[in-house]
């Protein structure tokens, strides 16, 4: 009788509603930890009270108003130097989410993936990876090596603004679907829209299209081609965005031409 391969459920199955939780990445690292992750799960959270963001910066939602999510995904198809390849489809879908609701020319990707629509804050993505290591003195085949060495799970943690209409700490930064379209939304719903974008765009990845959506995202990069000031330690300087390359890292112009890894630099104003 011949075996079977076991079909990979899509991002969004199964999805999951937690009522309450610190962090929904906390939540869904603790399930993969446990021995409970299985590719494409998504725990949507109803409340948040100590979400994590870029930078160390806290992420907090009020109950039912938002979309609140971490999708568990096992990248068997990718190596682990890709892990920048899925944060621009992770950015991406983001990007073709928001934008169908909202008005698309203003909405952006802020390096690295933030979701902006104008100058104010949508939403904001933090992907934590499980790698594992090899045992000391362990000899393994090629295709063992990179399986027992390799990129294990990725927790794909999403927070994105839908019917929240004050935010205490970025109240002049943050912005919401509801605020922009007069409108409230059924969050649930679209949390599941957004899984199926997420669904594509990780298709789509791991079918080799990685040069194309990087290209897509340079083209939706937030203050491209436009002079910004940046902090780099102590030091405030003005310099013109021009992309993000292959390796995740902006490239800017101003006397020479810089990049700048994730960390370096800091948007001011």
């Amino acid at each position: 009788m011949l075996s079977q391969t076991p079909l990979i459920s899509p991002i969004g199955q199964p999805f999951i509603i937690v009522p309450k939780v610190d962090s929904s990445n906390n939540y869904a690292i603790a399930r993969v930890q446990s021995g409970e992750a299985e590719h494409g799960t998504v725990y949507f959270a109803l409340e948040q009270n100590a979400g994590k963001g870029q930078r160390g910066k806290s992420w907090i939602s009020l109950p039912n108003e938002n979309v609140i999510m971490s999708a568990i995904i096992r990248p068997d198809s990718l190596l682990i130097d890709q892990q920048f390849q899925l944060s621009v489809a992770v950015a991406l879908s983001c990007y073709d989410f928001f934008k169908t609701f909202a008005l698309e020319d203003y909405t952006k990707i802020k390096w690295p993936n933030d979701l902006y629509w104008q100058d104010r804050k949508a939403g904001g993505i933090l992907i934590e990876s499980v790698v594992s290591s090899l045992e000391s003195g362990v000899q393994l085949s090629t295709a063992d090596y990179r399986l027992q060495t390799g990129w294990r799970w990725a927790v794909v943690g999403i927070g994105i603004n839908i019917n929240q209409t004050e935010f205490e700490e970025f109240s002049t930064r943050a912005v919401s679907l509801r605020q922009i379209t007069g409108k409230k939304w059924d969050v649930v719903e679209l949390a599941k829209e957004l899984c199926t974008c997420l669904e594509t765009r990780y298709q789509r990845l791991i079918a080799g299209d990685a040069n194309n959506q990087l290209i897509e995202y340079n083209s939706n990069l937030y203050k491209r081609n436009e002079t910004v000031r940046l902090k780099k330690a102590n030091a405030v300087f003005e310099t013109t965005i021009v992309s993000v390359n292959r390796q995740g890292k902006l490239i800017t112009r101003d006397v020479v031409e810089r990049e700048f890894d994730w960390g370096e630099v800091e948007f001011i104003g």
